[in-house]
Parts: structure tokens; sequence; C-alpha cells
């Protein structure tokens, strides 16, 4: 019988530490995920920025709208992490505000058809990436506010990570709306 009772308590002890395990494991996974999908977004939206910057230095558009453009450009390039969400909404707000004037589309597209591609293809990549990255941070929070990840402290003292709210609406143009 006390054999017994000791095997039982050995296979659930054994269990658990599998479970545990487990879970650290998975925690961890999700952690690299987030690193990965934090960097491209980064990628992303220096990657936009950047289009920003040649495009404004295209001679392409108009000088007020260039220097508008790079100026926003510049500040979601070098702003701090504090300052990063609401730079990058600027950016984006200034990139629909000069896609969305007349003859945009035509005027860059005859000038440069794969600086058009590279900005719509770059305006895209932030919307994908930023969804991607709060869709991770969304699950590694859950996970790490379970009772076994906070008692054992399982995430070790890592702090829930924080969504990325930035307004990234794409302008008409390329959203594909008429």
């Amino acid at each position: 019988m006390t054999l017994t009772l000791i095997l039982l308590i050995g296979v659930l002890a054994v269990l658990l530490a599998v479970y545990v395990s487990w879970r650290a494991g998975r925690l961890d996974r999700m952690h690299i995920r987030l690193e990965t999908a934090q960097a491209a977004l980064d990628a992303a939206l220096l990657r936009r920025s950047a289009v920003c910057l040649e495009l404004a230095g295209s001679r392409i558009l108009d000088p007020a709208t260039s220097l508008v453009l790079a100026a926003a450009a510049h500040e979601a390039r070098t702003a701090g992490p504090d300052e990063r969400e609401h730079a990058e909404s600027d950016l984006s707000r200034t990139v629909r505000a000069v896609a969305d004037q007349d003859r945009f589309k035509e005027k860059v597209g005859a000038a440069s058809p794969e600086l058009m591609e590279e900005l719509d293809t770059a305006v895209a990549k932030v919307v994908y990436s930023r969804r991607f990255f709060n869709s991770a941070v969304g699950v590694t929070r859950t996970a790490q506010r379970r009772w076994l990840a906070r008692t054992l402290r399982l995430a070790g003292h890592t702090e829930y990570p924080q969504f990325f709210e930035i307004d990234d609406t794409p302008p008409v143009m390329f959203s594909g709306q008429p």
C-alpha cells in the first residue's frame, strides 16, 4: 500500500514537472515570437520612413509637400520609444494627406512606377506587421497572466508586453477603395 502511494506521488510529481516545463517552454517560444514580430514591425516602419524620404527627395512632389513628408518621415525615424507611436501616426496621416492629393498617383506613377510600388508595399507591410505584433502581444500577455505562470514566475521578471497602437490606415488609393 505505501509503495503504491509513493509510486503514485512520484508519478504525479513527474507529470507536474513535465507540465510546468512544457508551459515554461511555451512561454519562452511566445517571447521569441514576440521579439521576431517586434523586429519585423521595426523593419517595416523603417522601410516606410525610408521610402517616404526617398519620395520627398525625388523632386516629383512640390517643395512644400516634400518638406512636410520629409519632416514627418525623419521624426518617425528618430523618435524615442515614448514618442514613437505618436510620430508613426503622424507619418501615416502625412502619407494619407500627400497620397490623397489630386493626381498624386499619376505624377508619381509616371515619374517612378517603382517608387509608387515601394510606397504601396511599405504602407501595407506596416499594417500587417503591426497586426501580427499586436496579436503576439495579446497571446503572450494572456499566457503571462495565467495562475501558474504568475505563481512560479515562468516569465521571470519580464514586464507585460505593450501593444503598439498607431494610426496606420492606408491612403484611399492604396486600400483598393475607389
